[in-house]
């Protein structure tokens, strides 16, 4: 198998053996794999991988067809499409994962763009609905909603009977987000709390200074989900309005969890995302799609934050 692997800092190409399958494992044919900010950070050191997983080769999540089975898979046959989030590994032309962690590709999905799903939508389902308990009727904000997974979110929420409000630096992410259904774009600023009616979730992709702004906007027992800290790590926080208007605050992040709790929200996704998908009624939006043998141009094409939706490398 070729994989790509993190060497100091910087990214190479390597061959290896093909892993063989044991137990639950599936031994997948990558197809496509997105590529996430987490990978970024992992190449820079910043984000290790979890234990059991490639601490070498980043990729967080794929789309393939199942070349090899272990022995105590149950479902799972050769020659199944199957889509999933891994904690690394991904940007190769094999993996090795479980049967729990993979879910059907829906019969009209490329399976290129298949590839960016995963760590979109489960994300989003996730943020929205596990962790922010959003309601048909509700208001949620979406900062980042250009991104891979703020675009997923804007389609989940509206799709849940939702009213979505997202925030973007550019007027142009913003009007393509229109058309996937969101409802309120307002420009990322310093003063953008002025222009944001209340809202009863917030799912903040970006952190740092944000993090005001979530809660002076949220109304009464609102609920603001971290999710990404593209700002950074730190802000100040007014705990006297976290107290009076009872606020929830959460950080959540699928690749440290234990893969059983990966496996829960890999069948919540199947459940109530994967129809949407298998409709069309939701889609991933792709910005580019790179070749494996491109890969270090993904990366730097990652770091210019000037792309709209999902980056993807295609590894088959």
């Amino acid at each position: 198998m070729r994989a790509l692997v993190i060497d100091d800092g910087k990214l190479r190409f390597e061959e290896r053996s093909t892993p063989t399958p044991e137990a639950d494992q599936v031994l997948v044919e990558v197809a496509s794999a997105g590529l996430n900010r987490a990978d970024i950070m992992q190449m820079r050191g910043m984000y290790p991988a979890p234990p059991g997983w490639p601490p070498d080769v980043p990729g967080l999540e794929f789309a393939g067809t199942v070349a090899a089975i272990g022995n105590g898979v149950k479902s799972l046959r050769e020659g199944d499409r199957v889509f999933g989030i891994v904690g690394g590994g991904g940007h190769a032309t094999q993996l090795i994962t479980k049967e729990d962690l993979c879910s059907p590709v829906p019969g009209g999905l490329d399976m290129v763009v298949a590839g960016g799903v995963p760590e979109a939508f489960v994300t989003a389902h996730d943020a929205l609905v596990t962790q922010g308990g959003l309601r048909p009727g509700q208001r949620v904000l979406i900062h980042g909603v250009g991104s891979g997974v703020g675009t997923a979110a804007v389609q989940v929420a509206r799709l849940l009977g939702a009213t979505t409000v997202g925030t973007s630096r550019t007027e142009a992410k913003l009007l393509r987000a229109a058309e996937l259904g969101l409802h309120e774009g307002v420009i990322a600023s310093e003063t953008m709390a002025d222009e944001i009616d209340e809202v009863d979730v917030v799912i903040d992709l970006i952190g740092g200074d944000y993090l005001a702004t979530d809660v002076r906007v949220c109304r009464s027992r609102g609920r603001i989900i971290i999710v990404g800290l593209l700002a950074g790590a730190n802000a100040t926080l007014d705990m006297r309005t976290v107290l009076s208007k009872r606020l929830t605050i959460r950080g959540t992040t699928l690749r440290a969890r234990p893969d059983y709790e990966k496996a829960l929200a890999a069948r919540a996704f199947e459940r109530e995302v994967l129809p949407l998908l298998a409709r069309g009624d939701a889609r991933v939006v792709v910005d580019k799609v790179f070749m494996l043998d491109d890969a270090n141009a993904a990366y730097e094409h990652m770091v210019t934050n000037e792309g709209y939706g999902k980056t993807i490398i295609e590894c088959g």
